[in-house]
């Protein structure tokens, strides 16, 4: 019998920073995220929430406004030794859960995981739907004329 201790999601914290990275960095290196540096985790660390397991953390995601409709997940990334345990879901509702307390009604994801964001209620939209996100971050971006990633809107109801 495997016993998995309860999962917490809480608001990132400099504790929290190091982990934070090796879980994002982790997924960088095989080409699944954008890499994220020290500096810039603590510049945004107010937008991010962690998962925790009551020893050290498990996930991380980032929630990023975009517009006064719409707000970006982002650097969503489980630890290896968490995956398949509803870690991501539980860190993606909960941030569903902060736009609509925020007055957001859209989260959009840009992913490659298409089937565990329909899962968590999301659909695809065409990118050239989200110019705040094209103009704000992807202009800056190495993948931007070939970006792959697939583009997906979550309506929060607010």
């Amino acid at each position: 019998m495997v016993v998995t201790k309860a999962i917490a999601v809480r608001k990132a914290t400099m504790k929290d920073v190091d982990q934070m990275l090796e879980i994002i960095n982790q997924y960088a290196q095989q080409g699944l995220m954008l890499p994220r540096t020290k500096l810039s985790v603590c510049e945004h660390l107010q937008s991010f929430v962690v998962a925790h397991d009551g020893e050290s953390v498990v996930g991380v995601a980032g929630l990023h406004i975009l517009w006064e409709d719409l707000a970006e997940i982002r650097s969503l990334a489980i630890a290896e030794r968490a995956k398949g345990l509803g870690v991501g879901k539980q860190l993606v509702l909960h941030l569903v859960d902060q736009c609509r307390d925020l007055g957001i009604n859209r989260a959009l994801a840009l992913t490659y995981q298409k089937e565990f964001f329909e899962k968590c209620g999301f659909h695809i939209v065409a990118k050239e739907t989200l110019p705040q996100k094209v103009w704000k971050d992807c202009i800056n971006c190495s993948k931007l004329p070939m970006c792959d990633e697939i583009a997906m809107i979550c309506e929060t109801a607010v």
